[in-house]
């Protein structure tokens, strides 16, 4: 399944709980109401951390649903961050190889990780499809970052990594959007990754979660990046260095986990910094970048200058 929060602008600004059917999409506890039915969750976060049973309600509130035509078009609706409030959206750090390479060239990587690494992005950062995301004016080397994300569907602390994936109920895409000058003072003076990629609207997610599910790998997914219509980057979840089971047996011996909460993977190689011509391909305002999972879904963020 294919779960969203999104804004019908028919019916106001308030959030509403919505499933992918096709071209459209189920509003469930509006659908609910009109088949009579119990609602079986009111989120996506209640969806993907209340067990097997509440996922197999929805499905078959969907298969109702759709039976009477009580189905929105997408086209018409704005969706926002799936999970609006997890109570931590976690990064993965320095996890893939040719992107180590990348910011080890341009000084922002004074270390080999023998470990997984990683730093954190605020909740207030988070923004949805389609949102503006507004370059700040003395920014001149704004980047993006396209990541896998995944959800945990449950607590999750001390967890080995054979069990690991037990506690993921599914993934989304991000964009860890990065200020590399910034980013490079920081490295500089020991500090982690704070200010840099922690800017209003700095993580674009969604535009929706998919169960897991909907892939028979989600280690062998192309990602992409395109900005005004041309491909900047595309590489494979595969080259991850550091898989979700690694990462959540390596995080979780001390860091709890709550059901909701966010990991993603790190940066894919391609991004700006890393190529010749990076002055030519920092984001700018005007700019319109599509990020995406091919053949699955695409996150749109357009960049603004200040007001």
């Amino acid at each position: 399944m294919r779960l969203a929060s999104f804004v019908d602008p028919s019916l106001g600004n308030e959030a509403r709980f919505g499933i992918i059917s096709g071209n459209h999409i189920v509003d469930v506890v509006a659908a609910a109401n009109a088949l009579h039915r119990a609602v079986p969750a009111i989120s996506v976060k209640m969806a993907l951390t209340s067990g097997p049973h509440t996922l197999a309600a929805l499905k078959e509130l969907v298969a109702a649903a759709e039976k009477e035509k009580l189905l929105l078009p997408i086209a018409g609706v704005k969706f926002l961050p799936p999970i609006p409030d997890p109570s931590k959206f976690f990064c993965v750090g320095k996890n893939n190889k040719r992107h180590r390479e990348e910011l080890a060239a341009n000084k922002m990587l004074t270390e080999v990780p023998n470990e997984p690494t990683g730093f954190i992005k605020l909740i207030s950062t988070m923004s949805g499809d389609g949102d503006e995301v507004v370059k700040p004016a003395d920014i001149t080397t704004l980047d993006y970052e396209p990541e896998l994300c995944y959800v945990v569907g449950k607590r999750a602390h001390g967890v080995k990594k054979a069990d690991a994936m037990d506690y993921i109920s599914g993934f989304t895409l991000t964009n860890d959007v990065s200020a590399r000058e910034i980013q490079k003072r920081e490295v500089a003076s020991g500090s982690r990754f704070w200010t840099a990629k922690n800017m209003p609207g700095f993580a674009p997610v969604g535009p929706y979660i998919l169960t897991m599910d909907e892939v028979a790998d989600t280690d062998n997914l192309w990602v992409t990046c395109d900005v005004n219509g041309k491909q900047r980057l595309r590489s494979n979840t595969g080259d991850y260095l550091y898989k979700i089971a690694d990462v959540l047996e390596h995080f979780s011996r001390y860091v709890v986990f709550e059901p909701g909460d966010l990991i993603a993977m790190g940066a894919p190689s391609g991004v700006a910094v890393g190529q010749p011509n990076a002055a030519e391909l920092y984001l700018q305002p005007g700019d319109d970048m599509v990020i995406s999972f091919e053949g699955l879904m695409s996150l749109r963020t357009k960049i603004v200058g200040p007001a």
